[in-house]
């Protein structure tokens, strides 16, 4: 990723590994939706 991405192509990027099983195990996917979510949330207050 590039250094200057923005949150909304940080998401979408999220969201697009998460689609396309681009993730290592469960633990791995785990963590992304994590991220993925707290950013959510962080952005939505």
């Amino acid at each position: 990723m590039e250094p200057n991405t923005t949150l909304t192509e940080l998401i979408q990027h999220l969201e697009k590994r998460l689609a396309e099983g681009d993730y290592k195990d469960a633990v791995h996917k785990i963590k992304l939706m994590t991220t993925r979510d707290m950013i959510l949330e962080m952005i939505s207050k």
